[in-house]
């Protein structure tokens, strides 16, 4: 772990990013898994105190991250730890992922990145960056990367946002006539058949009478 973190605090030194470390990163993840889960600990650590690294730091530790994530030595499930709302990022937070995915459009092009965050096995891991629980989040994600030259990533969920208001209606919506119609017909034909069994009952009792 402390040559991970070296490698990173020495990338974030730099005065602009040196793809050097990038490279560097990559190799280590590479020749052994230790390293890579190390450095999936790392950028879980440096999100939660990216509000602490000064611009310029900040700017190289997301480019490092970039470069891992193009060359998938680094698993895309670590997006999973980023929340793109308006309550759960700041100014910082939202630089942060601004380079990460500008960085990543240039690693592996437009149609590339799309297909990876449109993979159905990916969904759970991406679902935080692209939210889906409230039309609010869905609004602030679409805008958010549509700002940053992205807006070709969210065409999914720019359909999700355009058919949330049938879908809202469709569970809403009541049982047709005709549901009703046959709810009723299968009451009354049990009615009846509960009638017809206790007609049967009675009729038997008073054949019972009669023979006594």
């Amino acid at each position: 772990m402390e040559l991970n973190i070296m490698l990173l605090e020495c990338c974030s030194q730099e005065r602009t990013y040196l793809r050097y470390y990038g490279l560097l990163g990559q190799r280590f993840c590479m020749i052994n898994k230790v390293f890579q889960e190390n450095f999936e600990k790392c950028f879980v650590q440096q999100y939660s105190m990216i509000h602490r690294l000064e611009t310029n730091k900040l700017r190289n530790v997301a480019k490092f991250f970039a470069h891992l994530l193009g060359t998938d030595a680094l698993p895309w499930h670590v997006l999973a730890y980023i929340r793109l709302t308006e309550e759960d990022t700041t100014s910082s937070s939202r630089i942060f992922i601004k380079i990460l995915f500008q960085e990543l459009s240039e690693h592996l092009g437009i149609r590339l990145l799309n297909e990876r965050l449109n993979d159905p096995n990916m969904q759970e891991s991406f679902e935080s960056v692209f939210p889906r629980d409230h039309p609010k989040n869905t609004r602030f994600s679409i805008n958010f990367f549509t700002s940053i030259g992205l807006g070709g990533i969210t065409e999914s969920l720019r359909e999700y946002l355009k058919n949330m208001p049938r879908m809202i209606m469709q569970q809403q919506k009541p049982p047709s006539p005709s549901e009703s119609e046959s709810s009723g017909e299968s009451s009354d034909s049990g009615s009846s058949s509960q009638s017809e069994s206790s007609s049967d009952e009675s009729e038997k009792k008073r054949r019972k009478r009669r023979k006594k």
